[in-house]
């Protein structure tokens, strides 16, 4: 019921309610989360970010599941960029040396070489996933929406006997 509610959340909110920038902002800061590992002191910023700007958390959290499942294919790519980064790059040893014996940096896991990678990609990957996103969300507002409403398996499916018992429940909990 949970995917089907986050689903329901957020065709929701790419048909009308908030901005198409607090939307795209929610869709690329969950981006970040995604591709990063969570459980890192930069994770808990970006969640901080997320609760404290007003951005859509329904955007965030489903972009959190699709680029968590995206990371997984990428993982090698990420580990690759990462020791490129950490090793390679002799400029910055003395950077990396000096974070690790910082009190604080070593909580960011930026020593690991998945970390790393995946953390400069999802940076890197903010703005094309955010103006992306924006666009998508003002293309599917004026253009898109409609041409799907009209599509005849939308009105099967929107019609079948699983979304109608879904819009019940969900009635009675209102």
């Amino acid at each position: 019921m949970f995917w089907l509610k986050l689903v329901a959340n957020f065709i929701k909110i790419l048909r009308e309610g908030q901005t198409p920038t607090q939307v795209a902002g929610g869709f690329a800061l969950g981006s970040i989360l995604g591709l990063s590992p969570m459980l890192t002191l930069q994770g808990l910023l970006v969640w901080l970010v997320i609760l404290v700007l007003d951005v859509n958390l329904s955007a965030a959290t489903l972009s959190l599941l699709v680029f968590s499942l995206i990371a997984f294919i990428f993982d090698p790519v990420f580990h690759h960029l990462g020791y490129f980064l950490l090793v390679d790059v002799e400029s910055l040893k003395v950077v990396w040396t000096t974070l690790y014996n910082a009190p604080i940096a070593p909580m960011t896991r930026f020593y690991n070489t998945v970390v790393m990678g995946s953390f400069v990609s999802a940076v890197i990957l903010f703005p094309l996933v955010y103006f992306g996103m924006k666009k998508f969300v003002v293309a599917y507002r004026t253009t898109i929406g409609a041409r799907i409403e009209k599509m005849k398996i939308y009105q099967v499916v929107s019609k079948s006997w699983v979304v109608q018992t879904y819009q019940r429940i969900r009635r009675m909990g209102v």
